[in-house]
Formats: C-alpha cells, sequence, structure tokens
C-alpha cells in the first residue's frame, strides 16, 4: 500500500513538473454554416482544445499555474460536406502583471486564412519536423509564437528560440499551398509576422516588451517607480527604421497595447505624458487618436 502512494505521489509530482505550455481556451463558430451539426463542431472543437494544452512544445518546466493563457476563436466560414473548412481565427495571449489580478495582453492578431482539412473523429498528430496537416501547422505556429512573445515579456530577447521554431513550421508549410506561409502572399500573414520578429530592425520593439512588462508593469503594483522605464523604452524605439513603422509585428503588438499603455503613462505628470505622447505619435501614428488621453489633465 505504501509503495502503491508513494509511485501515486511520484506520478503526480512528475505531472506537475512536466506540465504543458498553454492554458488554451478553444471557442469554434460556424453561424453561417447551416448544414454542420453541433455535435460535429463540439468535437472539433474539443480536438483543437486538447492539441493545444495536451502537447508539450519546449523541454522547460512550467508550473500549473505557469502555463500560458491564450484564447482561439476561429470561425468556419465555409464547409465542402468532407473534411475541408475554410476558416478565420482571433489568437489572443496574456501574461500576468507581478502581485496583481491584472493580465496584459501579448498577442491579439486576426488570421483570416485559417483553412484546413479534419476527417471527423480523427486526431490532431504535432510534428515539429515533418507537416501533416495545416490544422497541424496552424496550431503549433501559433503555440511557438505565444510562447516566444511570453519569453521575451520577461527576459530580454528570450523568445528568439521559439521564433525560430515557428519559423521553422513555415518552411515545413510553404510547399503546402496554403496561404499565409509564404511571403507572397500578402504582408500581414504568418510569414511576414515570423520575419519581423526575428529581423535585427525590430530588436528594439522586442526589447521594449521585455522593458514595458518586466521593468515597468511588474513594478506598477507597490508604486510607479515602472513608469519611467517604459518613457525611456519608447525613446529607443525612435531607432527603428521608420519606414517599417507599418509593417506587420509593430503593428499588431501596439494596436493591442495603445489603450493599456495610455491608462499606464497617464499616471506621469503632464510633461512626462507629453513626451510619452510625443514618442508615441511617432512610433505609432496608426493608433495616434488612443494616445490623445495623455495630453489631457
Amino acid at each position: 500500500m505504501i509503495k502503491r502512494v508513494i509511485c501515486l505521489l511520484l506520478v503526480l509530482s512528475f505531472s506537475r513538473l512536466n506540465a504543458q505550455e498553454l492554458n488554451a481556451r478553444v471557442q469554434l463558430l460556424a453561424p453561417q454554416i447551416s448544414n454542420i451539426s453541433k455535435p460535429t463542431i463540439d468535437a472539433l472543437q474539443k480536438t483543437i482544445r486538447d492539441f493545444l494544452n495536451n502537447n508539450k512544445f519546449s523541454n522547460e518546466t512550467y508550473k500549473t499555474q505557469e502555463r500560458i493563457d491564450c484564447n482561439f476563436v476561429i470561425t468556419i466560414n465555409s464547409w465542402d460536406g468532407g473534411s475541408g473548412y475554410t476558416a478565420e481565427a482571433q489568437i489572443q495571449s496574456s501574461r500576468p502583471v507581478y502581485n496583481s489580478s491584472y493580465n496584459s495582453t501579448l498577442l491579439n492578431i486576426s488570421d483570416k486564412n485559417f483553412d484546413f482539412t479534419f476527417n471527423d473523429g480523427a486526431v490532431i498528430d504535432f510534428s515539429d519536423q515533418n507537416y501533416l496537416s495545416n490544422i497541424s501547422a496552424l496550431l503549433s505556429y501559433y503555440a511557438y509564437t505565444i510562447i516566444a512573445l511570453d519569453k521575451d515579456s520577461f527576459s530580454k530577447m528570450g523568445g528568439t528560440t521559439y521564433f525560430k521554431k515557428a519559423q521553422n513550421i513555415i518552411n515545413l508549410a510553404q510547399a503546402s499551398g496554403n496561404s499565409g506561409w509564404r511571403a507572397a502572399d500578402g504582408l500581414r500573414n504568418r510569414f511576414w509576422f515570423n520575419e519581423n520578429a526575428l529581423n535585427p530592425i525590430f530588436s528594439e520593439l522586442r526589447n521594449f516588451i521585455y522593458s514595458y512588462h518586466f521593468s515597468g508593469l511588474d513594478q506598477l503594483t507597490d508604486n510607479d517607480k515602472g513608469l519611467m522605464p517604459i518613457v525611456n523604452a519608447l525613446s529607443t524605439l525612435q531607432q527603428m527604421d521608420k519606414q517599417k513603422i507599418g509593417s506587420i509585428f509593430p503593428n499588431v503588438y501596439f494596436t493591442s497595447k495603445a489603450e493599456e499603455i495610455t491608462n499606464v503613462l497617464s499616471k506621469l505628470n503632464a510633461q512626462e505624458r507629453m513626451k510619452a505622447y510625443n514618442l508615441l505619435s511617432e512610433i505609432d501614428p496608426a493608433n495616434i487618436g488612443k494616445y490623445e488621453g495623455l495630453k489631457q489633465n
């Protein structure tokens, strides 16, 4: 009996030490598809959720409470009556702010080319060395991207390994013919988001992600000492190539963060708020309207 108890404790302990990286919530919608059954949707939704939550995408140790919160809202636009689905997806991820109940968004991206094939009752297999299916590649790509951004928020350029893993998924998937994996598929797709993340031109943005979260937000719960590191980090972003400001990586990041940044920096005095406003209007002109609050008393 004692041996059984010890074995059970060891199994539970090992399970906790090797918890998977993601805590994914998945919602599958098909508002325009009248001939697809709810059990089919529910089963596919569970299969996708199980893929994200039950696979390990790294060799690192994650405690259960350290798993990365993320949301996948997948909308099916058409179904061929068999295994073919055309779809789009909204993918979000966040990380907790130290010593608070607040979660800060790291990724909020729309993928208009989330098409895939899937047979009822099948399992989505995972491989980081071979292209198995588009749904496997899509989910793996976003899993690695979510982990990469989370790592970047805790250490400078900490997510490089996982951005490179996502890049490998892109390379494997390019021959499939599915959209979003190639440079020629448009300027706002998976290929270009990953290219931007690994391009040295955007290294200052990745450093800003670290400074904003680890040196900024994580220091704000006790006092306001994290505010100036955020402003100083914004100053370094002026070094980014102005021709690249409209690229997908900075655009997606700042669109998801603009309101939060405004709320956080509103605690500054008037002079520093104007400094932050001027920096942000230069770095992120697309969201200038969201920064107007920094000019108010």
